[in-house]
Order: structure tokens, then sequence, then C-alpha cells
């Protein structure tokens, strides 16, 4: 098979797909953090948690997707190697991200599904509850989404911390790989 990757960077479609993705997190988190400015019963509140689960789903669907690519096409070389202990970290870090892309929509449809509330998905699907009313239960996961969300920011910005330190102190293309922009790898 023919690989997507050219030989210093990301493929288009594991491109296009990590940045897409990046924008939904931030549109999630928006979604999440602006509904709080609405009273309980606004419409632009209600609109707002909608496509915070639209887009969360949206987010555990695409996920497989790049979890497939990852599978089937390589990863392009960081130049120069660096040290075993920071590709373990890397790895950890990116493992734990791609859990939480799973687990935080499994989380919060869970959670309305205990809330006995609907659960959107696009075009006026709504998706099967996937356990019955719980006021208990639903506590219990709000808990667990709300602290997911917390790991997510900590990782994320590790994540980010981590390509900005390669690009400018390490020196080395881990950044450049993944830029949209960016043909050739800065040495």
């Amino acid at each position: 098979m023919r690989s997507l990757t050219p030989r210093n960077r990301y493929g288009l479609p594991s491109l296009a797909l990590h940045w897409f993705m990046a924008l939904l997190l931030v549109a999630l988190v928006i979604c999440v953090e602006l509904h709080e400015l609405f009273p309980k019963g606004d419409p632009i509140r209600a609109g707002l948690v909608a496509w915070h689960f639209r887009l969360g789903l949206a987010v555990f669907v695409l996920v497989w997707l790049r979890l497939v690519l990852r599978w089937v096409d390589r990863t392009p070389a960081i130049t120069p190697t660096p040290p075993r202990w920071q590709t373990g970290l890397s790895h950890a870090v990116q493992g734990l991200l791609y859990l939480l892309m799973i687990a935080m929509p499994l989380l919060g449809w869970a959670l309305l599904s205990a809330k006995g509330r609907a659960i959107p998905f696009f075009w006026g699907i709504e998706l099967p509850p996937l356990v019955g009313p719980d006021k208990a239960l639903a506590h219990n996961l709000m808990e667990l989404h709300e602290t997911g969300a917390t790991l997510g920011y900590v990782l994320v910005g590790l994540h980010t911390a981590a390509a900005l330190v390669h690009h400018y102190l390490v020196r080395d293309n881990t950044l450049m790989r993944m830029l949209p922009w960016q043909r050739t790898a800065r040495h």
C-alpha cells in the first residue's frame, strides 16, 4: 500500500483531521463556557449545550478515523531523533488524549441518558439512551465528565507546550511535521 504521508511530514488526511478536530475541541470548550452566561431556560443556553453534545459526538466519530489513519499510515520521523523517554512520554500523552476523545463523549451520552434527556446528534437524529434515568448516576457521571475535561485541558496544554519546546528550543521537526502550510522540515 502506498503511504499517504510524505517523508518529512504528515499527509493531508492526517493534517486535515488533526486541525479540524482541534477546532472542534475549541468549539466544545467555547460552547460549554458560554452557556453559563445565559440563564436556565434561555434558548441560547439550550442551543450552546446542544451544540456541545453534537460536537462531542462528532469528535467521538472522527477519533476512530484518526486511529485508523495512525494504523494504516506511517508517522514521519522526528529529526534529530529524540531520547527514548521523550518518545515514551509523547506516546503516553497522545494515548491519553485519544482515550479522552473516546471516553468523554461516551460519558456525556451516558450523562444525558441518566438525566432522562434526549441525545441530539446531527440532521435531527436523536441517539438512544445508554442508561436509564438515575439522578445519582447522573451526578457521578457529571463529576467524571468535569474531571475528564480538566485532564483534557492539561493534556492539550502539555501536547501544545511540547510541540513549541521542540520547535523553538530543541529545534527539531516535531511541529513542522504537523503544520499545514509548511512543506519542508526546518533544521
